[in-house]
């Protein structure tokens, strides 16, 4: 077996156990007879893998009894409407836009009432994070939003928006389970799982109870509301099952590593040796300030495209994958996520530094 370093931002990499696991189990899951993939999702042998992935995603953030954990499919984008169609009363909301991602879910959220943008970067092409400490919410807002990790852009909301009684909904798609979080900061957390926590095809939604109600927008379906997916378990419909018991083996493999407190130190140590490489190099640099670096998604540049597509390519034929960065943006961007060896970023700084000899 020849496994290669994958940089990838998404879909990512997994945990070489959770692998393991999962194709020793392939055939038969337990002592059911059959796979994952085969099973009902309303068989004993499922429910318990859903209330087992609950309890353990529970644990590892600590989350409170009033809070609401759903397994929904759809990804980011749907979660862009389903958040407006549900929690949008008044018909206005702010929205701190950061990068690609904040920007795509205000856009959306203006389909549905008035969109205030509070606070934002886009005038430095999302290189850093705004101030905010002294935010001003409007006072009828529905829900403050942010994406707290910017996925293409490289940048992390470090200090949480006050936004006193106003819900805050948070995408954390690229930095969920990378460090702990205060769950009661938030009215509503989200992520896509195919970043950091399992295959893509989960879209995880931890919901305080309060903001489950029956008066949603008129026109929302009966798919996108909340209260469906909360009062049925997240068994409305099928649910992605193979995908969700994949999600509860990395669980259980970062319970087992010491949880989201460990990895966070991981993570840290991580992104150093990568950060301290682009801050001495003379050939490649990175693209966000240094205060709002994120952990996760580093992008980083030689300031000539034609190299950084020599490097890229060279790269990926020396088993550093996927290192090219978003079409929106171009150069390099290395996603270091939870599954990703301290060996891969060492060898992604030996080879950079190489190349950088060459060049």
């Amino acid at each position: 077996m020849s496994r290669v370093y994958n940089f990838s931002a998404g879909p990512a990499v997994l945990p070489e156990e959770v692998l393991i696991t999962a194709r020793d189990e392939m055939l038969e899951y337990g002592t059911s007879g059959m796979s994952v993939m085969e099973m009902s999702h309303r068989s004993k042998d499922f429910e318990d893998i859903l209330d087992t992935a609950e309890r353990d995603l529970r644990t590892l953030m600590n989350i409170p009894d009033n809070y609401r954990v759903l397994f929904l499919q759809g990804g980011g984008c749907t979660q862009f409407a389903m958040i407006p169609m549900n929690l949008m009363r008044n018909k206005t909301a702010d929205y701190i836009v950061t990068g690609q991602w904040s920007k795509k879910a205000s856009e959306e959220a203006k389909i549905y009432g008035q969109v205030n943008i509070t606070a934002t970067s886009a005038d430095k092409n999302y290189s850093y994070i705004p101030d905010f400490t002294d935010l001003k919410v409007t006072p009828n807002a529905d829900y403050v939003y942010i994406c707290q990790n910017e996925t293409v852009h490289g940048t992390t909301i470090r200090h949480l928006p006050d936004t006193g009684n106003v819900p805050l909904a948070a995408d954390v798609s690229s930095m969920f389970l990378s460090e702990p979080v205060d769950v009661n900061r938030y009215g509503i957390i989200w992520g896509g799982v195919q970043k950091n926590v399992g295959p893509a095809g989960v879209t995880i939604v931890i919901i305080r109870e309060d903001l489950i109600r029956d008066d949603v927008l008129p026109f929302t379906p009966t798919m996108l509301k909340y209260k469906t997916h909360s009062e049925t378990k997240s068994l409305y419909n099928t649910p992605p099952c193979y995908n969700i018991y994949i999600c509860g083996l990395v669980f259980k493999w970062l319970l087992k590593l010491g949880g989201t407190s460990e990895m966070k130190k991981r993570n840290e140590a991580k992104a150093k040796i990568l950060y301290d490489y682009l801050d001495s190099s003379r050939l490649f640099h990175g693209t966000v300030e240094k205060k709002d670096r994120s952990l996760m998604n580093v992008p980083f540049i030689t300031g000539n495209k034609e190299l950084d597509a020599e490097f890229a390519s060279e790269a990926s034929k020396a088993g550093l994958k996927n290192l090219k960065g978003h079409r929106s943006v171009g150069g390099m961007r290395a996603s270091l996520y939870n599954a990703m060896p301290v060996e891969g970023v060492n060898a992604l700084v030996q080879f950079m530094a190489d190349f950088e000899r060459k060049h």
